[in-house]
């Protein structure tokens, strides 16, 4: 799955919520009448709602959308009081990734095209494996698991990060000293 939005709050009485879109094209994604997986897992006071209690359903549909503030507002069907708008603070929202096409930018990745490969050094020692990447505002950042078991953050950008072999299964890195010292 693919993290395409994360609802922030309610906005309104009519079940109107903020949403924090985390994709490239929202247009697309938070089309009228798109179908969105969601993931509440994350939302710790969500795992204390007793059994039979209302809870954010598995998918959602975009009954309307419009932007705010560089955020999105958006209407699902079915969610159409503040009540029930503000129980799904915090829900991420998905997409399946395999209904996603390849970029046909070759320097264009989508996150879970990159999860999972190794990461390894100009002269091709193993550094570690990709876990995530993290969108920063300045730029993303690669959250590697190191070889001894450490987390290690690799800015991507292409002084550091100069290959990115999906092919291939690697990622070529050349760290600054000290990168991993922390």
């Amino acid at each position: 799955m693919l993290v395409v939005g994360q609802i922030i709050r309610a906005h309104g009485v009519r079940g109107e919520v903020v949403v924090d879109v985390r994709t490239d094209d929202p247009a697309d994604r938070f089309a009228v009448g798109s179908v969105l997986t969601t993931d509440s897992t994350a939302v710790r006071r969500l795992a204390a709602v007793p059994a039979g209690a209302w809870r954010p359903p598995a998918a959602v549909t975009v009954e309307s959308v419009r932007p705010h503030q560089g955020r999105l507002l958006v209407v699902f069907e079915g969610i159409y009081d503040r009540n029930l708008a503000e129980d799904m603070r915090g829900v991420l929202l998905c997409v399946d990734s395999a209904v996603i096409p390849p970029s046909d930018d070759p320097d264009e990745f989508n996150d879970h095209e990159l999860v999972g490969l190794s990461v390894v050094d100009a002269g091709g020692e193993r550094v570690g494996e990709l876990v995530r990447v993290d969108h920063a505002p300045a730029h993303d950042l690669l959250v590697v698991r190191l070889t001894d078991g450490r987390t290690g953050l690799v800015p991507f950008v292409r002084e550091i990060v100069p290959q990115v072999d999906v092919p291939g299964g690697r990622i070529v890195i050349t760290p600054p000293e000290g990168l991993f010292d922390l």
